[in-house]
């Protein structure tokens, strides 16, 4: 077996990436080989990691199809290697929304995919008005709304919290570094 860890990532606005991108540097730093690679363009085998962290965001209340379909897919062979899963979304951003027990996006999805990784986060994402279609705008605005979010500002807000990120990188690591050659 190949001790590499697979990074399975969906993101629309770059947030999901950009997570995904600082745990591939980081276990890179730390001579751990690893594929990152967009779920729409896999076409591996969940058989050649030692680890596999898939990263989701949400739009609209879900995780992108292709990441259901994949976990649900290849849930009997999650079992010969370890798994993670983090999710990306704005709500978690709310200090009561932001652990995978509170997250309902979260929540819903291990529901939905009866699906237990061995490690698992949440992360607020990025909010970025000028970046969205006007009727992302409107909806997005409407959502930080009723969720007593900002919603007018002429630049990127990042929530996320790059120490939790890290965090969660070296948990993996613990974990792939006490696994036998």
């Amino acid at each position: 077996m190949k001790r590499k860890i697979g990074i399975i990532y969906s993101s629309v606005d770059g947030q999901t990436l950009k997570i995904c991108e600082k745990l591939n540097a980081f276990f890179n730093e730390r001579q751990i080989e690893t594929e990152l690679c967009s779920i729409d363009n896999f076409k591996g085998n969940v058989s050649e990691f030692e680890i596999l962290i898939i990263g989701a965001s949400i739009r609209y209340g879900k995780h992108h199809a292709k990441i259901t379909e994949f976990v649900l897919n290849n849930k009997n062979n999650f079992k010969d290697i370890k798994t993670a899963f983090f999710s990306v979304n704005l709500v978690a951003r709310k200090e009561d929304k932001n652990t995978p027990n509170t997250n309902p996006y979260l929540v819903k999805f291990l529901k939905e995919t009866s699906w237990t990784p061995d490690f698992l986060d949440v992360f607020a994402g990025k909010l970025d008005y000028k970046s969205y279609s006007f009727i992302d705008k409107l909806m997005i605005k409407l959502i930080m709304k009723l969720t007593n979010g900002p919603t007018q500002s002429d630049y990127p807000i990042e929530f996320t919290e790059w120490g939790r990120v890290a965090a969660f990188g070296m948990k993996i690591r613990e974990s792939y570094l006490k696994r036998p050659i």
